[in-house]
């Protein structure tokens, strides 16, 4: 188990053409729902877009931010640019985790009520990414698109709202470490600077 934690990456690179079977597709999504849950309100959605157009729309959605981020970057544009951030178009299975409308849940969550409903569904993404690793398939979170957009074009309910794209599939090699330190885009930090005792420390980064 511990093994599966440490080896899970957010993959950009995928092996275009390939395919999940069906009964590996069926474990990975049951282990995402199998997710702990505040009141036990399982607020996640999970979409399979099945459809090349709307896969496509998708992708054209995510260069869109690219682009925007991009130029927000100012001094690091280049280099964000330079990085793959996204493996839209070649991942074998493409899903969109959905944040339900509300269902009124308070149970836990009276005074952090969104708050709560993310981080369930965070926990069911967390949950499909373990899976995933443990079938020796790759996974990638993207979060580059304008939720309002996606929203319109998977034609969600009112209250709905996208929070990720989710690419899944073969890849050429899970990488060694993640993506972000290999190209020197942010080295992670240790386990000491993200644990403190009673109170927060004068020495603990923000």
């Amino acid at each position: 188990m511990y093994g599966v934690l440490h080896a899970r990456r957010d993959m950009r690179h995928f092996v275009p053409g390939q395919s999940v079977p069906d009964e590996v597709l069926e474990r990975m999504l049951r282990a995402a729902h199998c997710a702990p849950s505040v009141g036990l309100m399982q607020p996640w959605r999970l979409i399979r877009v099945r459809d090349p157009a709307l896969r496509e729309g998708i992708a054209l959605l995510v260069e869109q931010e690219r682009l925007a981020t991009a130029a927000a970057m100012q001094q690091r544009t280049d280099e964000f640019l330079a990085l793959k951030v996204e493996g839209v178009r070649d991942c074998a299975e493409l899903l969109v985790a959905v944040l339900a409308p509300d269902d009124g849940t308070l149970f836990g969550r009276r005074t952090m009520p969104r708050d709560m409903a993310l981080c369930s569904a965070a926990c069911a993404i967390q949950n499909l990414w373990l899976a995933a690793r443990a079938e020796n398939l790759g996974m990638g979170w993207v979060s580059l698109f304008e939720p309002a957009a996606l929203g319109q074009l998977l034609q969600l309910p009112a209250g709905a709202q996208a929070i990720a794209v989710l690419c899944l599939g073969p890849v050429p090699a899970f990488y060694p470490k993640p993506m972000l330190e290999l190209q020197d885009w942010r080295q992670g930090r240790s386990l000491q600077d993200m644990v403190a005792t009673d109170q927060w420390p004068a020495v603990l980064p923000c």
